[in-house]
């Protein structure tokens, strides 16, 4: 019993500074990586059964959607997370009456906008019917992410995984049902609004102790202080759409829905594994927003530590990805997307600096400088246009890939220099057997590849090669990693053979 007893106060309180930042670890991993699992389930079902240009402009249209929402939000969320914590809790209910206020306002001017505007930038056939319908999936799944938020401040992540795997369950029963009666990208659509609407729905009723009487807390007079500590981040995400969305709306307008389909499956698989820099994003941030200005020095060694557990992860990820492109995308999506390989491998590659970048950019946030964050967006915003527009035309979605790789180099490249002048650290000169174990088990894969081993027997093989040269060469990140997630028969090993 006594054990029962503290694997639910582990899981289900919070007990301790080390112990928060690990329970909601552990439930975002649990939410993001499991929501996503099983939404990827159906994603993949979905594109085999579409088929590359049908996929194409379900894709297109949720994009197109997305680009014009992100210009319409102005970092509420964001200045809900990093004020909320601090606040005293009527203050806190002040805040989250009105910044609900706000959220639900830009909810209605975007669906309106959206649906004047949008049309008149569609270049596919068949995307324009869809738009109604992604508008549905945006306003809802916009206001389960802020309850999230709000969710966050609290640190109770064990909440919002529960909404989160729920939404993407009900995608998947409703994405399978919506596809056997009618396989067509309209269908499909309507499978993420049933998810989504369960989704916010459930935020609701989690909530509804705190939505009582919610709007008698509202306070107008805030709204302006409000907006302008949140510009910065409205500034920050219409730039960063660039990097992200971009892509698919220059392919297609340059290129075929067939390759917006084959880009966009390439894509999709590189955005899983760029939750795992969010994870650790936001399970910190409530962290190093108390300590930013305070204690500078344990925030150095703090974000010197999550720095290098990012690199742990991104290096492997990066260099095998690159070499079993091919394999990973047709294992995934069929023959069909092979296509996009060498696109994957690219994308990739920005891991190494997609990884480091989210973990930065917080650790700034939390020095309330986003102001600096503004022309890190800009860099990487601008560039990726500029470069899409050079490399498109001649290379197609291999070149757009290229273009998302350099502009994130050359933003990322200010990043680090805007927070060292914050608050200096040091990673890179730390991660020398970090990068050698990634370099040797890269070359497992890359001989296990040649002899035609089969890809997940390769993966296996080759996390395993990784592991174990962590532990021969005495990684203590690698120890870190495996006391914080809890691997206690893991960590013993390490002990066993790390003891000098």
């Amino acid at each position: 019993m006594g054990k029962i007893q503290k694997i639910k106060s582990f899981f289900f309180k919070n007990t301790s500074t080390k112990q928060t930042v690990a329970k909601n670890t552990v439930w975002l991993t649990i939410s993001n990586f499991g929501g996503r699992l099983i939404k990827a389930i159906i994603v993949i079902f979905g594109a085999r059964m579409l088929g590359t240009a049908e996929w194409g402009i379900f894709s297109y249209a949720v994009t197109l959607a997305g680009f014009f929402t992100s210009f319409m939000d102005p970092g509420v969320n964001a200045i809900l997370m990093r004020e909320a914590p601090k606040a005293e809790e009527k203050q806190k209910m002040t805040l989250f009456s009105t910044t609900l206020v706000m959220k639900i306002t830009l909810i209605i001017l975007t669906a309106i906008f959206v649906l004047i505007v949008a049309p008149y930038f569609t270049t596919l056939p068949g995307a324009k019917i869809l738009l109604p319908i992604v508008v549905l999936i945006i306003a809802f799944d916009t206001l389960r992410e802020f309850f999230s938020s709000f969710i966050r401040t609290m640190e109770k992540m064990e909440w919002e995984a529960g909404i989160f795997l729920l939404t993407n369950l009900v995608i998947v029963i409703a994405g399978f049902i919506f596809l056997l009666i009618s396989p067509t990208a309209k269908a499909f659509a309507w499978a993420y609004v049933a998810g989504t609407a369960a989704g916010a729905i459930t935020a609701t009723f989690v909530l509804r102790r705190y939505l009582k009487n919610i709007f008698s807390f509202f306070d107008a007079k805030i709204i302006k202080p409000l907006i302008y500590s949140a510009w910065p981040f409205a500034i920050t995400g219409a730039l960063g759409i660039l990097l992200t969305n971009t892509d698919i709306l220059i392919i297609s307008w340059m290129r075929s829905a067939s390759d917006v389909g084959i880009y966009s499956a390439a894509i999709r698989i590189v955005q899983v594994f760029y939750i795992i820099p969010v994870i650790l994003q936001l399970s910190t941030l409530p962290l190093f927003a108390r300590l930013a200005n305070k204690d500078n020095e344990k925030f150095r060694v703090g974000l010197e530590k999550t720095v290098g557990m990012i690199f742990l992860i991104s290096l492997p990820l990066a260099f095998g990805g690159f070499i079993l492109g091919s394999q990973i995308m047709q294992l995934i999506f069929g023959s069909a997307y092979i296509s996009g390989s060498w696109a994957f491998r690219i994308l990739m590659l920005t891991l190494l600096v997609d990884f480091p970048a989210t973990i930065i950019s917080t650790a700034i946030f939390a020095y309330n400088n986003q102001k600096k964050l503004i022309i890190t967006s800009l860099i990487g915003g601008i560039g990726n246009v500029v470069f899409d527009l050079l490399f498109i035309p001649k290379f197609g979605i291999v070149g757009s890939a290229i273009a998302t790789l350099l502009a994130q180099i050359l933003s990322n490249w200010y990043l680090w220099h805007t927070m060292k002048k914050i608050n200096y650290f040091n990673v890179i000169s730390k991660l020398k057997k970090v990068a050698l174990s990634a370099i040797l088990m890269s070359s497992v894969t890359l001989l296990l590849f040649s002899l035609h081993i089969n890809v997940l027997i390769n993966i296996i093989i080759s996390a395993i090669v990784y592991i174990g040269i962590l532990i021969l060469f005495k990684e203590q990140l690698f120890k870190e990693v495996a006391e914080i997630i809890g691997l206690n028969k893991l960590d013993f090993l390490t002990k066993k053979l790390v003891r000098k």
